[in-house]
């Protein structure tokens, strides 16, 4: 397959391979591109018939967030499994539970460490292993987690719940890391093709978020035995990972996945220095193959992506900061009606759900709208402009309330309004900046930039979930 010289020269102004000095430089420039189109023409770029790759993507963003989803939304589950108690539904013994009072605190450290881990380990093997073996390696491991916590629902875990939570523990370590290193590599991935494919990869993350939420409010509507629901949840996790196994085999199939996942072979000519006294600028030695290094270079990488990591980093950081700790506590103005939509549905609803639709509304629009651009002042300057929604929220009917007694804003409205603010402008902002990120940078740091994107997501999300502790303390 002959190669273009767009291709090769991808970004060459910022290419981590030294020039070329000297006066041989227009030479050996023209003598590269002869050499490199003379074997066959360029290949022409393929469509993507039917939207195929786009829908496969956004099903493979569902299936990288569903199954952490529903390992969460399963709340009730683990109640009841925790409780000691052999009933099918949660009893009182459930709240004075030692394993329940810190479940979602080890739960946030197992997956939080697991995460960071594996994204350093992804990112030492971006140049080791293939990118289809890390995919497909990390959603078989999911699978088969997800198809062991399936076969647990149905054992009497009552008379050990301190090794069910050890198991449950190292289950959700595995998962989260094997999430990780799928949702980076495929980001890493898509990062070399069009940008509407990483947009189609974030929205589905988001409408992995939403499914979980609607599936979390028909559960609370209808189910009345926890094991069915928790069944529920895990069969579908199952079958969703499945699905995604065999599109990614499919995604392969596709020719313009194939153009697009094409190997990158950097190529250079030789320094002054380094040629050879009988070399001229005519002679074909001077034009050889770049070995890309086992460990791609960081600090470039860093270098050329420091604003827009700041701008994942912050929005994620005031994101968590105040969803769920703050927004799932608010409560309605009207909760004495006793109404069911005031009290049982009030915080699904318009916390998750609300959440959830509005940043999966977010992401979609970068589809068809990409401002600000990667250099303009105003991406961060929008990303600053979000830290006003935390006081907003916190003076919402937040409760209990112990230092802070006063709500200003007494309509059910606000909480509404602000929460939607908060998902628009989460979905829209983070998916310009992480999809900008590898299009800045040489095509062949493309893929380790779609996983130091990650990380900075990640970071971002840990400082926020550490500091939201200390903010409900203030409140």
């Amino acid at each position: 397959m002959a190669v273009g010289s767009e291709d090769i020269f991808h970004h060459s102004t910022n290419s981590i391979y030294r020039p070329v000095a000297g006066s041989l430089l227009e030479d050996q420039e023209a003598l590269l591109e002869k050499l490199l189109d003379s074997p066959a023409p360029i290949q022409q770029r393929p469509e993507d018939r039917f939207n195929g790759a786009y829908l496969i993507f956004f099903s493979l963003g569902i299936g990288g967030m569903l199954p952490w989803n529903f390992f969460v939304t399963a709340k009730e589950y683990w109640i009841y499994k925790f409780s000691n108690s052999s009933s099918p539904t949660a009893g009182e013994d459930a709240e004075g539970s030692d394993i329940l009072n810190y479940f979602e605190s080890y739960l946030a450290i197992a997956s939080t460490v697991s995460s960071v881990l594996c994204l350093v380990a992804n990112f030492l093997l971006v140049n080791r292993v293939p990118a289809n073996v890390r995919v497909l390696s990390s959603l078989a491991v999911m699978l088969a987690i997800f198809v062991v916590m399936t076969v647990m629902v149905e054992v009497d875990t009552s008379a050990w719940p301190h090794g069910f939570f050890a198991l449950t523990m190292a289950c959700m370590a595995l998962i989260s890391g094997a999430a990780t290193v799928f949702n980076s590599s495929v980001f890493g991935m898509t990062s070399s093709f069009p940008m509407q494919n990483s947009q189609a990869l974030m929205s589905g993350g988001a409408m992995g978020g939403t499914i979980s939420a609607v599936a979390a409010l028909v559960d609370l509507a209808v189910s009345r035995n926890v094991t069915n629901s928790g069944l529920a949840f895990f069969l579908t996790a199952d079958i969703f990972l499945g699905l995604c196994i065999g599109l990614y085999l499919l995604l392969l199939r596709l020719e313009y996945a194939r153009y697009y996942m094409r190997p990158v072979r950097p190529v250079h000519v030789l320094p002054v220095e380094e040629q050879r006294p009988w070399d001229t600028p005519t002679s074909p030695l001077l034009v050889t193959a770049a070995r890309s290094p086992l460990t791609p270079p960081l600090y470039p990488i860093l270098k050329k992506t420091a604003c827009l990591g700041f701008c994942v980093i912050y929005l994620l950081f005031i994101t968590s900061l105040v969803f769920p700790a703050v927004s799932s506590n608010i409560e309605s103005l009207q909760k004495e009606l006793g109404s069911p939509w005031t009290t049982k549905f009030f915080v699904p609803l318009t916390s998750f759900l609300l959440y959830n639709v509005a940043d999966l509304c977010g992401r979609q629009v970068t589809a068809w709208i990409q401002v600000p651009g990667p250099k303009s002042k105003m991406l961060p300057a929008l990303v600053l402009l979000r830290t006003c929604l935390v006081p907003l929220l916190v003076f919402c009917n937040y409760q209990p309330r112990i230092h802070l007694h006063m709500v200003l804003f007494r309509s059910d409205i606000y909480p509404v309004v602000l929460t939607s603010l908060l998902g628009l402008s989460n979905g829209y902002l983070s998916t310009l900046s992480l999809i900008y990120g590898p299009k800045i940078v040489p095509r062949e740091l493309a893929e380790a930039t779609g996983v130091v994107m990650s990380f900075y997501m990640c970071l971002g999300l840990v400082l926020g979930s550490a500091c939201s502790v200390l903010l409900v303390h203030l409140i």
